[in-house]
């Protein structure tokens, strides 16, 4: 019998979703699970906390079907029966309400560059206060930041930190913006609002950087308190997608969308993983949506891969692979293209569009110089973007 040989960049694909299927097959078994009635539901079943605690609030996006509590915060939609708990790890069902468990008690709190986010075009050279909780609604084999993601709150090391006392903070250092990054802000959903709504009062901005898996009717009340978001596109193919992440592509570009309609100023990271999401075709159609959904004007960065969480065997991304992923995307028209997380000059400054000439340089995070003067290059041209 004559065996088909696999060719190395094959072979190492099928053994990450080897791995992967594992990881997913895991969650499929956890978050699929037939209730003892013999209906299905998504989430973990039985898996709520005996009692709520000092964190725990009532949810904003649920109701009541018949025995069950549908959440409607984002497209997996869990409907879960009393004492489970929902697929993003922190809501769960209680007395017949949806509750979350991340409500002023974040597990990461930290201030950053605001380039770090990565955003290049909103408030260069100042510095925002991040925070994050435990859980998220993705399942991402990649995931950087996945002891806090992959957690339930009640296994992370959290702060009590009230909302006013992160805006209050925020006004006493000079500190212009907050965001709400790390895990999946949408997760944590009423934390992220409520701060939002406070921060707003205040004067001061708020930043998602985000996977964009939200239902529309949330978002949009997000997006009236929301000034800026970083919206990762994962890979522009729906069954990678699925493969990576144990979600859909279709309402990400949705949510990017509608924030188009809300004024919310975007930018798009893709993080480009070998034998995942670094087919060029691939990546070209999804510069050609940015360039027709969003406007050419809207900011994409490309980020390296490194070896993570469920992709330990993967190798990182190469900087060629990176540079050819820039030039596609100025082909199709993209007016501002970035190379993050990656040693190479390629895609460092921001450059006008009309005279080709740097108006914003950087050496890591750091401005080195910013020639950006009311929003508009010295020679005239528009810079799109949040200047002051």
């Amino acid at each position: 019998m004559s065996q088909k040989r696999l060719s190395r960049r094959e072979f190492i694909k099928s053994a990450a979703i080897g791995v992967g299927g594992l990881s997913i097959g895991v969650a499929a078994v956890n978050n699929l699970l037939l209730n003892p009635t013999g209906n299905l539901t998504v989430g973990f079943s039985g898996d709520a906390p005996q009692k709520l605690w000092k964190w725990s609030r009532s949810a904003d996006w649920w109701e009541a079907k018949g025995r069950t509590v549908r959440c409607t915060l984002c497209p997996h939609e869990c409907h879960l029966y009393e004492g489970d708990r929902g697929f993003c790890r922190n809501r769960v069902v209680k007395d017949g309400k949806l509750y979350t468990l991340t409500y002023e008690n974040p597990c990461a709190v930290h201030v950053d560059p605001v380039e770090k986010k990565p955003l290049y075009h909103f408030l260069p050279g100042t510095k925002i206060l991040s925070l994050a909780t435990a859980g998220c609604n993705l399942r991402c084999l990649n995931c950087q930041n996945w002891d806090i993601s992959q957690s339930k709150p009640e296994a992370t090391e959290n702060s009590e930190v009230t909302i006013e006392s992160i805006v209050q903070y925020c006004s006493t250092k000079s500190l212009p913006s907050i965001a709400y990054t790390y895990s999946e802000p949408i997760a944590f959903f009423e934390y992220t609002k409520d701060t939002s709504i406070a921060a707003r009062k205040r004067g001061l901005r708020n930043v998602l950087v985000t996977a964009g898996y939200i239902n529309e009717n949330p978002l949009r009340e997000l997006c009236q308190v929301v000034d800026a978001a970083n919206v990762d596109i994962k890979t522009f193919d729906e069954h990678t997608y699925k493969k990576l992440t144990g979600a859909t592509l279709e309402p990400v570009l949705k949510a990017l969308k509608v924030m188009k309609e809300e004024n919310v100023w975007i930018e798009i990271t893709r993080l480009i993983v070998p034998y995942y999401s670094d087919d060029l075709g691939d990546i070209k159609s999804m510069c050609q949506w940015i360039a027709r959904e969003l406007g050419r004007d809207t900011p994409l960065h490309f980020s390296r891969f490194h070896p993570a969480y469920k992709l330990q065997h993967v190798p990182p991304t190469s900087i060629a692979l990176l540079e050819d992923s820039y030039h596609i995307a100025k082909a199709e028209g993209l007016d501002f293209v970035y190379i993050g997380n990656a040693a190479t000059s390629l895609g460092r400054d921001t450059v006008c569009p009309k005279c080709l000439e740097k108006v914003i340089v950087r050496e890591g995070f750091a401005i080195i110089e910013n020639k950006v003067v009311d929003g508009r290059c010295p020679c005239g041209q528009k810079i799109a973007g949040i200047w002051k």
